[in-house]
């Protein structure tokens, strides 16, 4: 292995979900950086990987990182890891690789487990395009500026959720989406995976009445859903840019005036030209 920082995935439950690729980066590297040395111990164990350990997490970030950049410095190979899936996601390793990059220490990535990507896979939600939002304010007043701010964003938001809070967050969510599609994913990969699809209200009402699940939850929301468009108003549009303009002209001049499928537009501009 060269010398370097590598960010490496771990299983987010079932152990074997781990790359080959990582297995050999933690049995080959100096040190293992992990959130919690107690949680990556096990997963170590089971792989029969035995590395040293130290804790680098939010609690002891600041104090930790010019120990782990003195390492990088002096050639060592050090793995980053998190609790569960991909680090930087939901943790304080983006300020180790902004720090490393920035001391001109080589950054490995090693893809594996996500949360967020196998939630997203599951849902049934639009994919093609998603955000992460992390996690909600447990203060009412901050949750909902939050929601408000994302209401308008044009994909599948997903958060990471507590289990405590879940009927109330999906009830926050109802009143200031409006009653979007959604899904809960727990405890994924893991024995007691479950997946609940419905609307914001159904999960709501769902929750409350059931309370609490156990395990870790993803929660993802469907984006708002786009108006259809007018389109006698996009004809009249064309009809009269058809007039002096050129069939692509008119046809690039109103997709780019009304957000539409320019393919769309210019197949209805040829439609309205040989009329």
């Amino acid at each position: 292995m060269a010398p370097g920082l590598y960010v490496t995935a771990t299983p987010i439950g079932n152990a074997r979900d781990i790359t080959l690729r990582a297995l050999d980066v933690l049995a080959g590297c100096d040190l293992i950086a992990a959130e919690d040395t107690r949680v990556s111990a096990k997963i170590l164990a089971i792989h029969g990987i035995a590395r040293p350990l130290t804790a680098y997490n939010d609690h002891n970030g600041a104090r930790e990182r010019p120990k782990l950049l003195a390492r990088l410095r002096h050639g060592a190979r050090v793995a980053l890891i998190s609790d569960a899936g991909t680090p930087l996601v939901s943790d304080p390793g983006y300020k180790l690789v902004r720090e490393a990059i920035a001391a001109g220490a080589p950054v490995i990535a090693l893809p594996g487990p996500s949360a967020v990507l196998t939630a997203l896979t599951l849902s049934g939600l639009p994919s093609d395009r998603f955000l992460f939002a992390g996690f909600l304010s447990a203060k009412a007043g901050e949750r909902q500026t939050m929601l408000e701010a994302l209401k308008g964003v044009p994909a599948t938001l997903i958060f990471f959720e507590s289990a405590q809070r879940l009927a109330e967050s999906l009830a926050a969510m109802a009143q200031a989406f409006g009653d979007r599609p959604a899904a809960t994913a727990r405890e994924l990969t893991k024995l007691h995976e479950e997946v609940r699809r419905g609307s914001l209200k159904e999960l709501a009402a769902h929750y409350e009445q059931a309370g609490a699940p156990k395990g870790e939850v993803t929660l993802l929301v469907a984006g708002p859903q786009q108006a259809a468009p007018d389109n006698g108003k996009i004809d009249a549009a064309l009809q009269a840019a058809l007039a002096f303009m050129p069939v692509k002209a008119a046809a690039d001049l109103i997709a780019g005036l009304t957000d539409g499928s320019r393919k769309q537009i210019y197949a209805r501009a040829l439609e309205l030209k040989n009329e």
